[in-house]
């Protein structure tokens, strides 16, 4: 069950001493019927105290209650405070617990996807947020107490500089580093008192508050799931180490009973308000009303979060996931389920390690809910059907003679008893450090206000490399610097030295002389929120000029620059090369092409790369200049293109390429190049048209999934009820998105286009839903002629034209008419604007239209603009 809601912590006012806050939070926790373990108040006593504490306790013993007491330390403080975890979906979950510990009002979060309320004074991030503010700000920034939960992530190989960079530039603040699996802590210990000054030390203990049962087991799977369903152990999470394993297992578990009739009809209340309106949605709706959750990364966040909250009820009896939910998501699990001990981690198969083994069955048995957790590992299938075979066989010499012995699948990795016992029994390997520096680290601690340089030198002398590592990081440092200036993304000011990095390669120690104030500035042409995250980024800067911009296509060719330099979701990738494989076979087989002749052709194709040449051109030429690049490639490819192209919504594109399992690998790229068009590429680069393009993806990506928005503010607002349009979301009553006339009409044409690209393809109901509302009780049949209204305004034009083009030149925006001059008052009094939208058609006689209006006070109600088809006629019929 949940645990029951609880008011707020109100922070005490007129800054009062530590010791009346300490009292009045254990008071708070006490009121709550919390009883803190030893170790809680060993922590929060040694934070009170102004030290830094590094928490190595196991999962479920209370970390989370250690980090609220400094949160609310530093609140009644007047100082700011910032949470930090490694992924989104953590994020996610403890910025929502927080609002619950604090109020909303006083709880941010960003993710660099979504930002809410980010200048509270409790912030919840990601370590790379934090890493941004510690690069940029440094010593300046107003942050007084940092947590880092789940701090094992120091090493992991592509993020760990993020986890690094706090403590090499927060001296002001005070730290609480927690984790279940840490090594050695000594050398943090120092390196805390060396940045911050204060005394630092570990809190340990092995102590679990739920005791674990450990079992090796060689029993077939489903036979061992009904055995803990009877035996009272579930909730089970079963840990795959694949997406698809974990949605194969789902559906195979359907076959159980799992639920009793009356917990089924609970589940059946707790979805009626829920919408799965995207491809995978039936699926996950039909394995949920069973009992049965599934999480993991390629889900939409919205269906990762409603597992958590199912579970967190405990009406869901079984979880099939992949390691996702070992990372400190707050579910009740009894029992963990390892279906294997190995993983493959994208370079190669491996025994899991020793920290990720513990962190995953750190999560069996959570305090409040249970006396004993378990963990059980299965036996490899194989070998669990070899010795079902052979005890069938014991008795019949003959059989047990012909016995024929099933093999481990070719590319697994085997393991056994003595592989799990180790697992269990063995330390967690030692942290290491992954510090790097890229353009984008140059470019925050380079726009400080203070000597960038001179920080940007301690940086990397502080870190936490071997002297070797840090000789080749500053001569990097130096190469990355010379390309941002060479482009003038960062000037010299007049009066200082004439390289602000000095000689090449920075070879020096550490800079003793106090800061002689800032000696660069960031260009000001560039837009506030420009970055690079991409470690190509200068590439594209480097390329879009070589772009012709009195092209058509110049849109689309900027998409394909952004889209080249950002990673590879391959399972899409791998999608489009079968599609294309079976068209070529189709396309081989008319033409009279021998079979083995079209299988060798097959191993050419490729998945769609637009302007290929004209990208690997373009780049070897940019990474012969600049030796820094390394291993890095540009990768083209079109996804986000072909969805433009298409004007294809989400759901489509997923349906086309059968990525329903993947729908949040695909929400993540389009986010991913988003990111990059609205951020990298710099304004003088951006026409109407991209401009344009860029409120697409932004209003795309803004439809697919609203799940943390609606949930904050239904803890501002109980009652509130997400106002949603084809999945669009409520956005705070304070915007008026009418307000900006020039982009809230590029806002009406992106959902006119929608509506051509449904009418396109004769998808009538799609059409009808871009404008109009899904279907009250009742309403069915208004909607049903609505659609067929549509269709029959339609069959004129394909009789007269055929179709309608909706390329650069069909989208054009010379085609769309906005009388907002010739305004009307509508039957309910409000204000509209009457919209012809000429269908350009391949003749090219444009002579027929599709009117529309918009309404403007209904599109400030609702935060979107709300257009009504009227008809479609020749251009000048009345």
């Amino acid at each position: 069950m949940s645990p029951p809601p609880t008011a707020p912590l109100a922070p005490l006012t007129g800054f009062p001493d530590p010791d009346t806050v300490l009292d009045a939070f254990l008071k708070a926790m006490a009121a709550r019927g919390l009883t803190l373990y030893p170790e809680q108040e060993e922590a929060i006593l040694e934070l009170f105290a102004g030290r830094n504490v590094i928490l190595n306790t196991p999962t479920g013993s209370g970390k989370s209650l250690v980090a609220a007491a400094l949160h609310f330390k530093a609140l009644c403080a007047g100082q700011r405070s910032v949470y930090t975890c490694p992924i989104k979906a953590l994020v996610n979950e403890k910025f929502l617990s927080l609002c619950r510990d604090f109020g909303p009002e006083n709880v941010g979060m960003m993710t660099g996807d979504a930002s809410v309320n980010p200048q509270a004074p409790v912030l919840c991030c990601t370590a790379e947020i934090l890493a941004n503010i510690a690069l940029t700000r440094g010593d300046q920034a107003e942050v007084r107490a940092v947590i880092m939960d789940e701090f094992h992530y120091y090493s992991d190989a592509e993020r760990g500089y993020a986890w690094q960079a706090p403590l090499l530039t927060l001296p002001q603040s005070r730290f609480l580093l927690m984790s279940a699996t840490l090594g050695s802590t000594e050398f943090f210990e120092k390196e805390l008192t060396r940045l911050t000054g204060a005394p630092s030390l570990t809190v340990r203990s092995d102590r679990r508050p739920v005791p674990l049962a450990f079992e090796y087991s060689e029993t077939p799977l489903a036979e061992r799931i009904t055995q803990l369903l009877a035996d009272q152990r579930a909730p089970v999470y079963l840990v795959h180490f694949t997406q698809r394993a974990a949605a194969e297992a789902a559906q195979s578990l359907m076959s159980l009973a799992v639920c009793t009739k009356d917990e089924k009809a609970a589940l059946a209340t707790a979805l009626e308000r829920v919408k799965f309106n995207s491809p995978y949605g039936k699926d996950m709706k039909r394995w949920l009303r069973h009992g049965i959750g599934v999480h993991h990364a390629g889900l939409l966040p919205k269906y990762r979060i409603l597992v958590e909250q199912l579970a967190q009820k405990g009406l869901l009896k079984l979880i099939c996931g992949t390691d996702t939910l070992g990372v400190g998501i707050n579910v009740p699990i009894r029992t963990v389920l390892f279906t294997q001990l190995w993983k493959y981690d994208g370079t190669k198969a491996a025994i899991l390690s020793v920290r990720d083994f513990r962190q995953v069955s750190g999560r069996a048995g959570r305090a409040g809910y249970d006396a004993q957790g378990y963990v059980i590992v299965q036996a490899p299938e194989h070998v669990i059907e070899n010795k079902r075979a052979e005890e069938k066989a014991a008795a019949d010499p003959a059989k047990k003679k012909k016995l024929v012995k099933a093999r481990a699948p070719e590319g697994s990795v085997g393991w056994d008893a003595k592989t799990f016992e180790r697992l269990r029994t063995a330390s967690p390997e030692e942290l290491s450090s992954r510090f790097d520096v890229s353009h984008g680290m140059l470019l925050l601690v380079l726009s400080r206000d203070t000597d960038g340089c001179r920080a940007l030198r301690q940086l990397i002398n502080d870190c936490h490399e071997t002297p070797t590592k840090k000789r080749a990081l500053r001569k990097r440092a130096w190469q990355l610097f010379r390309a941002l200036l060479d482009r003038k993304i960062v000037e010299i000011l007049p009066k200082a030295a004439s390289s602000a990095l000095g000689p090449e390669p920075v070879e020096r120690a550490p800079d003793s002389r106090p800061a002689s104030g800032r000696k660069l500035r960031v260009n000001v042409a560039l837009q506030d929120d420009f970055s690079l995250h991409q470690a190509l980024s200068i590439y594209l800067i480097d390329t879009l000029p070589l772009l012709n911009r009195e092209s058509p296509d110049y849109p689309f060719d900027v998409l394909t620059l952004c889209e080249a330099i950002v990673e590879d979701p391959d399972q899409i990738l791998r999608r489009q090369v079968d599609k294309e494989k079976g068209r070529k076979i189709e396309e081989w087989k008319a033409a009279g092409i021998p079979y083995e002749e079209r299988m060798a052709k097959l191993e050419e194709v490729e998945h769609p790369k637009p302007l290929r040449e004209f990208l690997y051109e373009t780049f070897n030429t940019f990474a012969a200049a600049h030796p820094w690049v390394g291993q890095e490639n540009v990768r083209p490819k079109s996804i986000a293109r072909e969805m433009f192209e298409r004007y294809q919504s989400f759901s489509d594109y997923i349906r086309d390429y059968g990525l329903e399992r993947s729908e949040g690998l695909l929400l993540r790229h389009l986010m991913q190049v988003f990111k990059v068009l609205a951020q990298t590429v710099p304004e003088s680069a951006k026409t109407p048209e991209v401009v344009e393009m860029e409120d697409y993806f932004r209003e795309l990506i803004r439809g697919i999934d609203s799940s943390l928005l609606d949930e904050w503010e239904k803890l501002k607002n109980p009652d509130f009820v997400a106002a949603e349009l084809e999945g669009k979301p409520a956005r705070p009553a304070s915007f008026d998105v009418t307000r900006d006339r020039v982009a809230f009409k590029r806002l009406v044409r992106t959902a006119i286009l929608g509506f051509l690209q449904d009418a396109a393809a004769r998808d009538w109901e799609g059409a009808r839903l871009r404008f109009a509302p899904e279907a009250e009780p009742g309403s069915e049949a208004l909607l049903l002629a609505e659609s067929r209204r549509i269709e029959k305004e339609f069959a004129a034009y394909f009789e007269a034209r055929g179709r309608f083009r909706l390329d650069p030149e069909g989208r054009n925006s010379k085609h769309t008419h906005i009388a907002e001059d010739e305004g009307q008052t509508a039957e309910d009094g409000g204000r509209i604007w009457p919209i012809a939208q000429v269908l350009a058609d391949t003749e090219e006689q444009n002579d027929w239209e599709v009117r529309f209006t918009v309404s403007l006070d209904r599109s400030r109600q609702e935060n979107r603009p709300v257009l009504n088809f009227i008809s479609v006629r020749p251009v000048g019929a009345e």
